[in-house]
């Protein structure tokens, strides 16, 4: 009997380090979280959403945008002194001293790998002056750089204001765009940190548990967690395999683990439905009279069970999946100019030429006049001179 427990307390354990997936029923996933999104990382085709675009809160998902920002404003290199205001940060922190100084770079990997709200604040304050200012910059910067419209943040670390708030589909394509900056994409799934402050000297884990190992999912390749009790779960997380790379972002999630079990959902599924294809440059497509062609070689998603591309009148080519009609993704196509009528005309050689014919035609016509009346008068004295003898 006690061997008998002994066999199922190990199966338990052993249990609670998988996650849990389930298929779709009628293209619908058992999602426990609120808000989700999956996004193909490199063409942005929108694979699954749920509630993407209602507006949430996003704890330290907010320090993916402040991270993008300051890598792409910031010098890397540039040595932050640490002020009191950042030092007094709650929740999570990288324990900064007053009047320390440390490089941007390392303030950043401390912000995204221990979601450091002091090395936030630290980083907003050497970027714009202030957190005020900071956080105006930014979001001008998301909003004209990345192009979400339905997010707005006040603090640089995500740490709650009810007017601190963003959306599932907004943190998708934020996280989409910074993980194409190398410098972004190599903290995003660095694993362990060592670090080294003035006053906390230590080896950093981060805190996903996908990108750790602790939930093992294969092709994860970067992550961020976020929690606060009025925002609760929020996770991003990046993966991929030899055909496909994908994005997905979850929000408002009661427990810890059903951010990962539905990120796991979310990847299963993009991994099993979706795949690659190409639009191939000059490929022509017509709508009524009009043609319209991709300008280059043009990576779109496409279902695995067929997609249908259609034309709309703006010369966007929608692609459709099959199974359930939903547009994955939008593609501005160039409008092909029609070729111009041919009209002949005549070179100056021919021209002249015209001109010298038109001529000739008049001075003979002229001589024509002349020998017929000259003719006439020939005629005219033969007859006298006949009838005179």
């Amino acid at each position: 009997m006690k061997k008998f427990v002994s066999v199922i307390i190990v199966f338990l354990l052993l249990s609670s380090n998988q996650l849990t997936t389930f298929a779709a029923r009628n293209g619908q996933l058992d999602l426990k979280s609120k808000g989700a999104v999956l996004l193909d990382s490199d063409t942005g085709a929108v694979l699954y959403a749920k509630n993407a675009d209602k507006k949430m809160y996003p704890a330290s998902l907010t320090k993916i945008a402040t991270a993008i920002y300051a890598i792409e404003k910031g010098n890397l290199n540039s040595m932050v002194t640490v002020s009191a205001n950042a030092v007094r940060q709650d929740g999570t922190r990288v324990y900064l001293d007053e009047g320390e100084k440390v490089s941007l770079k390392q303030l950043i990997q401390g912000m995204l790998v221990n979601s450091g709200n002091d090395a936030a604040v630290a980083i907003a304050e050497h970027i714009d002056g202030s957190v005020e200012q900071f956080s105006v910059n930014l979001n001008a910067y998301l909003k004209s750089t990345i192009g979400v419209h339905h997010t707005h943040f006040i603090n640089p670390n995500g740490l709650f204001d009810k007017n601190h708030f963003t959306t599932a589909m907004d943190m998708g394509l934020i996280t989409n765009y910074a993980i194409k900056n190398p410098v972004f994409a190599e903290i995003f799934g660095t694993k362990v940190l060592k670090w080294k402050g003035k006053s906390w000297k230590t080896t950093i884990l981060t805190h996903h548990r996908m990108l750790k190992g602790e939930l093992a999912y294969p092709g994860v390749t970067g992550g961020k967690t976020g929690y606060t009790s009025e925002a609760k779960q929020t996770l991003s997380t990046t993966a991929a395999n030899s055909k496909i790379r994908l994005t997905a972002v979850v929000l408002n999630s009661v427990q810890q683990r059903d951010k990962y079990d539905d990120t796991a959902r979310l990847f299963d599924y993009g991994f099993k439905n979706f795949q690659h294809g190409t639009l191939v440059q000059g490929q022509i497509f017509k709508l009524a009279n009009k043609e319209y062609f991709p300008a280059t070689n043009t990576l779109i998603t496409e279902s695995v069970k067929g997609s249908t591309r259609v034309l709309n009148n703006e010369g966007v080519l929608l692609i459709k999946n099959n199974s359930n009609g939903h547009v994955l993704q939008l593609v501005p196509l160039k409008y092909k100019e029609p070729a111009p009528e041919k009209i002949f005309v005549k070179s100056e050689s021919a021209v002249k030429k015209g001109e010298k014919d038109k001529h000739l035609t008049h001075v003979n016509a002229i001589y024509g006049v002349m020998i017929i009346a000259l003719a006439g008068i020939i005629v005219g004295v033969r007859k006298k001179f006949i009838r005179k003898f």
